[in-house]
């Protein structure tokens, strides 16, 4: 295994403002001939209900979203594209030439629960410089928070047992390393994406696959070459051909000294206790049982009771576990200090800027969210917490962002806070209800 360890966090990316789509482009063009452009206008980003059998979402991407702002300008170049393509006039084009954000970011911050209604962003300034946000945004956390929930259930299931994510061959090759972020704030231990190791400090963990062992004559030969590279630490992969007879191949080439075996195909929990009483009886008895394979939730908290040591996941991870993306939308909700709102059946919206708290009984047990206008007289009571942070203001950045990894431990403790039937796998209402003062 590769020693985890934290480096300084990172956030390449691109600093093209063609992250956009054309009908904003379009809105943008109508507000500047019309003079509406510039209008003080408030859109916020929120979920109208949670994934199917959900209690609870995860926020995630927040310092990625807010790099991604700062660096999100149209040079000559991109707006000739623009030109070029038909997709502007030229008084939209003179617009975006060089063209950045100067409003205001308040939002949830990374590691922060929400349900649905909560506003999880809100953007305030000229509806010109806000509509064109909305495609980056919702890429954004629409993606990470999907990881990030479905990452956060899968470590409740775990029950304090290592998760690794090893989704990157499953999903598209950017998605996999924010992937592997989401993941690891929301508990996962390690990546086996290197990429999201350089980018945000991830700790990253591997074994070989089956090719390695398929490579060499004999899979004691395979086995001798990766101790011999790696050391006896090492995980060796033991289903290739017989479960059984690979590991005692193992043992008998390692010693009982061996780091970790991986079984990734099979009945898994049979397969654990076997594997387990065989290591035992081969004097084993610190090497660990690692199971992979098209894991999720379910399948995780099925096996509580065998004896894993550590799961990895892929597919299910990267992809949301059946919910790849979170459902969020961006809403217009406030014009000149006007609340507006969106009628449409099934697709309402609530008007007007607002803002969160999250009452707690004084046990720390979180019993309600309070979404509320912010004109709203609302008593703020000795265990409440007002839930959105300023993210920017006048276009730059607010201060030093939590790190990765206090964002992850943010997390930890708003799950300790959820009343335990909120943390269920099962299907039930959200895990704090909601209620809304407009």
């Amino acid at each position: 295994m590769v020693p985890p360890r934290v480096v300084a966090v990172t956030f390449p990316g691109p600093s093209t403002a063609l992250l956009t789509d054309q009908y904003e482009l379009t809105m943008l063009d109508a507000a500047l001939a019309d003079g509406t452009a510039q209008r003080r206008c408030t859109f916020e980003v929120f979920a109208r209900s949670l994934p199917h059998g959900r209690r609870y979402g995860v926020v995630a991407g927040v310092p990625r979203l807010l790099d991604a702002i700062t660096r999100f300008t149209f040079d000559e170049p991109e707006v000739a594209v623009l030109r070029d393509a038909g997709a502007v006039s030229d008084r939209a084009a003179e617009f975006l030439t060089g063209h950045r954000f100067s409003g205001e970011v308040s939002g949830y911050p990374e590691g922060e629960l929400y349900f649905p209604g909560s506003p999880v962003l809100s953007v305030t300034g000229t509806f010109a410089e806000c509509v064109l946000l909305e495609t980056l945004a919702l890429s954004v956390l629409n993606h990470d928070c999907a990881i990030a929930s479905a990452a956060a259930r899968m470590t409740t299931a775990a029950n304090s047992r290592p998760l690794i994510e090893m989704g990157s061959r499953r999903t598209h090759e950017e998605a996999a390393v924010a992937s592997a972020r989401a993941a690891y704030l929301a508990g996962f231990q390690a990546t086996s994406n290197l990429e999201a190791h350089r980018r945000f400090g991830v700790p990253t963990t591997g074994t070989s696959a089956h090719a390695f062992t398929l490579l060499h004559d004999t899979e004691a030969d395979a086995f001798r070459a990766q101790i011999e590279a790696l050391g006896v630490g090492t995980t060796l992969l033991v289903d290739t051909y017989d479960i059984t007879q690979g590991i005692a191949t193992a043992i008998e080439v390692a010693g009982p000294e061996l780091g970790a075996v991986r079984i990734d195909s099979g009945d898994l929990g049979v397969m654990a206790q076997r594997a387990r009483a065989q290591l035992d009886g081969l004097g084993a008895t610190r090497t660990r049982v690692v199971i992979s394979g098209d894991l999720d939730e379910h399948s995780i908290a099925s096996l509580r009771a065998e004896p894993v040591d550590a799961y990895g996941v892929g597919t299910s991870v990267v992809t949301g576990s059946g919910a790849p993306t979170a459902g969020m939308v961006y809403k217009l909700v406030e014009v000149d200090g006007r609340p507006v709102a969106k009628r449409s059946s099934s697709k309402e919206s609530r008007g007007g800027a607002k803002s969160a708290l999250r009452r707690h009984k004084p046990t720390g047990t979180a019993v309600e969210e309070v979404v509320h206008r912010l004109d709203a007289d609302v008593e703020v009571g000795e265990h409440d917490r007002v839930v959105p942070v300023p993210l920017v203001r006048k276009g730059e950045p607010v201060g030093e962002l939590p790190t990765l990894d206090e964002s992850r431990e943010h997390l930890r403790r708003q799950l300790v806070a959820v009343p335990w039937e909120g943390l269920k796998l099962s299907r039930g209402e959200p895990a704090i209800p909601t209620t809304f003062v407009l």
